[in-house]
Formats: C-alpha cells, structure tokens, sequence
C-alpha cells in the first residue's frame, strides 16, 4: 500500500510498482493508510510522513503500538538527521527522502521484503564484493571496517551500488541525489565520486568514458 498526498506521484510509483508484478493499493489521507493498515493484509507499506488527517508519524506509531508488524518504508521532504530518527524510532523499517530515485526505492522494497521473508534480522542491505551498505542506518563498510560518508556521498554510492556492475550516467546521478530543478556545475558529481574514491577502494568506482561510472560489482 502506498500513502501518499502527492497524487501524481503516488500514481507514478503505483504505475511502476504494479509494472514489477506487485498488487498495489494507493490512499492519500493519513487516517484512511491507518484504517487499511489495520483492516487489510500487506507485505510492505510506503507512507508519506506529511500527510492530512494524521500525519506519518503517528500512523507509524499507531500501527506498531496495535502489534502490526507490517514493513514500513517512510518517505519524506525533510532531511536531516532529527527526521530520520524519528521516522526509525515510532516503528519505521526505512527512510527515504524526497527526491528520490525508483531504482534505489524498488532496491529498498525488495531488501525489505527479503527480509520479512527472512524473519527479524539485519537492516536492509546492498553488498558488493567487500563493500556493505546498510540503507536503514545509513552506514557503510569495507572489508569489515566502517567508512564515515556525508549524506550526499551515501546517496551518490547508494546510486551506484543499487545498479553494481552496471553504467550509471552523470545524468542520472545528478537527477536522483539532487533534482531535476538543480542547475548547479554538473561537475559536482565528479567531485563527490573523488571523494568517494579516495575513503573507498580508488579501484571501486570505475570511469567509463562518455558514459558514467560503474561501480564494479567483482572487487
């Protein structure tokens, strides 16, 4: 179930959802979310936290205090590290702020369904050779140890690491972690895939000329 008050956006993930072979259920209002929570049977809810009638928080909070044990996936506006407390401390599985990109959501629901299939047990997770991305508590790790990254370079390696092995363009980067309204120096992605180079494997995140880069899925 999706619970979103953006309604173009909610009918763009339920559109692209429903096209991955999920069966997909969408509401705009806070309390209508809780009341098909509580009355229905889902795998996964995707749930705004601004939104009218009650807000996401509390229909978190709602849910878990009523014994629902339902994965949930908050998406929010805000940024900032109070709000992803918050979101993670009233019950929430996981946390995503606007803008976003629908690969790394569809990676986030498919992590967390493993996981609901697997029982309680870690944080949703991408691993890639040595590397470990916890997306839940945004931590990240290489060969065991733990590497520090600002926000804004856990989302860009999130980027990559969700499409290993694969060619992700400077375009692509700069519309998911950023948005389409940024017209900043496009080279800034160049800067933060630097910076990422230099607290990861240097060997980890290959150029591909004219292309992008490619997070290398073998190392």
């Amino acid at each position: 179930m999706i619970v979103e008050d953006e309604k173009r956006l909610a009918l763009s993930l339920a559109k692209g959802l429903t096209a991955e072979g999920y069966a997909v259920d969408v509401v705009h209002d806070g309390r209508e979310g809780l009341h098909r929570a509580t009355e229905g049977s889902y795998d996964l809810v995707i749930l705004d936290i601004m939104l009218p009638g009650l807000n996401g928080y509390r229909v978190c909070a709602a849910l878990r205090a009523a014994g629902h044990e339902v994965p949930i996936l908050m998406l929010t506006a805000k940024d900032g590290e109070y709000d992803e407390a918050d979101g993670l401390d009233t019950g929430a599985d996981d946390y995503l702020t606007k803008p976003f990109s629908y690969v790394v959501l569809v990676a986030r629901i498919k992590a967390l369904l493993r996981r609901r299939g697997q029982g309680a047990g870690a944080s949703p997770v991408l691993e890639c050779g040595g590397l470990r991305i916890d997306t839940a508590a945004r931590r990240v790790f290489l060969d065991g140890g733990e590497v520090t990254l600002t926000a804004k370079e856990f989302s860009v390696l999130e980027q990559l690491a969700v499409r290993a092995g694969e060619v992700v363009s400077k375009a692509q980067i700069l519309e998911h972690v950023w948005d389409f309204a940024y017209d900043g120096d496009p080279n800034i992605v160049e800067v933060y895939v630097s910076t990422l180079r230099r607290k990861l494997d240097a060997g980890l995140i290959r150029t591909v000329r004219g292309a992008g880069y490619r997070l290398e899925a073998g190392r």
